[in-house]
Order: C-alpha cells, then structure tokens, then sequence
C-alpha cells in the first residue's frame, strides 16, 4: 500500500528540506570562517617574508657592492628599491593566484 502524501505532510517535507539545506551551509560557513582566520593569518606570514627576503638581500648586496667599488651612486639604495619592487610583485602574485584558487573552489562549491 502506498502512502499518500497530503498537503500537510508535503509542506513538512519542505520545510525539512529546507531547514537541512540552511543547516548545512551555516556548518560549511562556520568551517570556513576558522579556516580563513588562520589560512590569513599564516598568508600575511608569508607575504611579508616573501617582501622582506628580497629586500635585505638587495640591500646586502648593495652594501657589499658600496663596499668594494665605491663610486658616485649608492647601489644599497638602488638594489634595496629593486628586492622591495621585486618583493612586492612576487607577494602580489602570489595572492591573487591564491584569490583565484578561493574562487575556483567556491564556484566548485556551488
């Protein structure tokens, strides 16, 4: 014998569906918001290495250079501007690929 299905009955299977669907994206929200805290957190770690690496070792160089050519132009100053440029474009670049691997997986997602 089948089960018929009344109005009442059809309303509460749709409510259900969705109170389940409204519950499961506030679980997957709340993942992640403590994902993106500390994912962000360690990406700042990173992008400021990735700046400051380069520039100390432009600086360094600079002043190894200054040192043993010395001549009418700084090279500390000059390589110190490149190893911050080059910092800066290699930390750029590596956050908007990670902001298009974010949206890739959000678009998957849906």
């Amino acid at each position: 014998m089948a089960k018929k299905h009344t109005p009442t009955a059809e309303r509460e299977m749709a409510l259900n569906q969705r109170m389940n669907a409204k519950l499961a994206r506030k679980i997957k929200a709340q993942q992640k918001v403590s994902k993106t805290v500390w994912s962000g957190l360690g990406m700042m770690g990173l992008i400021g290495w990735a700046v400051v690496v380069p520039t100390l070792l432009g600086a360094a160089l600079g002043i190894w250079i200054d040192h043993h050519h010395p001549g009418p132009r700084s090279w500390t100053l000059a390589l110190l501007m490149m190893g911050l440029t080059l910092g800066c474009f290699n930390a750029w670049r590596w956050v908007d690929k990670e902001h298009q691997a974010i949206h890739k997986q959000d678009k998957e997602d849906e």
